[in-house]
């Protein structure tokens, strides 16, 4: 089954990112990241506040500037 963007779970993603504003918590960038590669927004969603939580790098930081360049 394709998702919006065309993709197939489990296959290389295709086409370009789009924040998914219709699935959006805050920005729709985790949704967005989801629908690029066929995976479910909340796991994203889940990996942004476990590296946010355990201090890996600045994923705020990133999300922002996602949420800033894309779309």
């Amino acid at each position: 089954m394709n998702d919006i963007v065309g993709n197939t779970p489990g296959k290389p993603p295709r086409g370009s990112f789009r924040l998914d504003k219709g699935k959006a918590k805050v920005f729709g960038v985790c949704a967005g990241i989801g629908n690029y590669f066929g995976i479910d927004p909340m796991l994203v969603r889940i990996g942004f506040v476990a590296a946010t939580l355990l201090g890996f790098g600045s994923p705020v930081l990133i999300y922002l500037a996602i949420a800033l360049i894309a779309d």
